[in-house]
């Protein structure tokens, strides 16, 4: 039996590779737990390949654990297709993602076909193994952070105001109480505006009325 080298590299980590020989009679399915198998990833998430060209564009897809989408458009299943059926180019291509709700993209290209398969070995097999690969997760971004008490932290709403922002603000107590110093600066407004009142502008219009003769403009 045939046996399919392919070379396998995260499409955002360049330095990190596989290289994977499968049976020819073997499934994308097969191929698709030989990936996690040399990522040490949870292999049971949907994912899909993509027949691709060399500009890695997505085609016909096979997929795993479809949604029902995928069921309604009739997409072939992996452990029913087997890598021969799609391979047509010495340099066939794949795109591959895997876990449609936090992804790893994936390119998958045929090296080379090995016409004889080595004695004892168990295929899949990953014979290169270059770079250690991301956590599964490691990608998520904004994962809601736990409180304290357990309850979900609203970040979002959290990150509209930032510290010095608050600071513009008083707080004000539920008895509707100000405090001393608040008090305080009550006391110096009202301080103000008396001593304002002995020297208002119209005073002052009237006694400059009576220095200049008391002329009429």
């Amino acid at each position: 039996m045939a046996l399919y080298r392919f070379r396998v590299t995260f499409e955002d980590y360049d330095d990190v590779m596989r290289e994977i020989d499968v049976k020819s009679n073997q499934t994308f399915e097969d191929l698709h737990r030989a990936i996690h198998q040399s990522t040490g990833y949870n292999s049971e998430y949907p994912s899909s390949f993509y027949i691709s060209n060399d500009q890695w564009t997505k085609g016909e897809e096979i997929t795993y654990l479809p949604n029902q989408k995928r069921i309604d458009r009739g997409v072939a299943l992996m452990d029913k297709v087997k890598l021969l059926s799609y391979i047509d180019d010495p340099h066939q291509k794949f795109y591959y993602t895997f876990n449609f709700d936090r992804p790893f993209d994936f390119h998958v290209e045929l090296m080379k076909i090995i016409l004889d398969e080595a004695p004892g070995v168990v295929y899949p097999a990953v014979i290169k193994s270059v770079g250690e690969a991301p956590k599964q997760f490691g990608n998520v971004i904004n994962t809601p952070i736990a409180s304290a008490d357990g309850d979900d932290f609203d970040f979002l709403n959290e990150m509209g105001m930032n510290e010095e922002d608050t600071e513009d603000f008083s707080e004000v107590s539920d008895t509707g109480e100000v405090d001393d110093d608040e008090k305080k600066m009550v006391d110096e407004e009202e301080d103000d505006d008396e001593f304002g009142n002995e020297f208002s502008d119209d005073e002052g219009f009237e006694d400059e009325g009576k220095l200049s003769g008391g002329d009429d403009y």
